[in-house]
């Protein structure tokens, strides 16, 4: 299920920020690896955390990434993991679930390259736009996809309502 982002202080904040977020993103790139449940997509899904999953701990790799880590922390007073995830061309996420507990996920798109990547949840589909934020619920069934020639580059953040 996909919640109106409007009912969220968090993404006008995020909203205006989203380009020096995005230049903290590509000083950092080439560090991102592959996310560990290979099931669920095989290549091309790559992840650099800033906070861990689920107590929201910040990681040491966070301190490369200021602006960001100052915005979740200032903006997500209860909040789990949060990183940039990174979807490279022609890379789909099977459908699954995410882990069980009282968190939402936030997507701030930060890289799309085109109108043929998505993310569809419980059966409603929705396509990220640059600056924009997504909010779903994760432990709803969901798959994401991008069949263009470019990475596509959201900064995620799971947080507690």
């Amino acid at each position: 299920m996909f919640h109106d982002p409007a009912g969220f202080a968090f993404a006008a904040a995020l909203g205006e920020h989203w380009r020096a977020i995005r230049r903290e993103y590509e000083a950092i790139a080439p560090l991102a690896f592959d996310w560990p449940e290979r099931e669920l997509y095989g290549e091309g899904w790559k992840v650099y955390g800033l906070y861990d999953f689920p107590r929201g701990e910040k990681l040491p790799s966070g301190e490369r990434c200021p602006l960001t880590s100052e915005l979740v922390e200032r903006h997500f007073p209860r909040h789990g993991a949060a990183g940039f995830s990174v979807l490279h061309p022609r890379t789909r996420i099977r459908p699954h679930r995410g882990f069980p507990g009282p968190y939402l996920r936030c997507h701030l798109a930060l890289k799309v390259p085109g109108e043929a990547c998505g993310l569809k949840v419980n059966g409603q589909t929705r396509r990220w736009r640059e600056g924009d934020v997504l909010v779903f619920d994760d432990r709803e069934e969901h798959e994401a996809w991008n069949d263009n020639e470019e990475e596509r580059v959201v900064l995620l953040v799971d947080f507690i309502p």
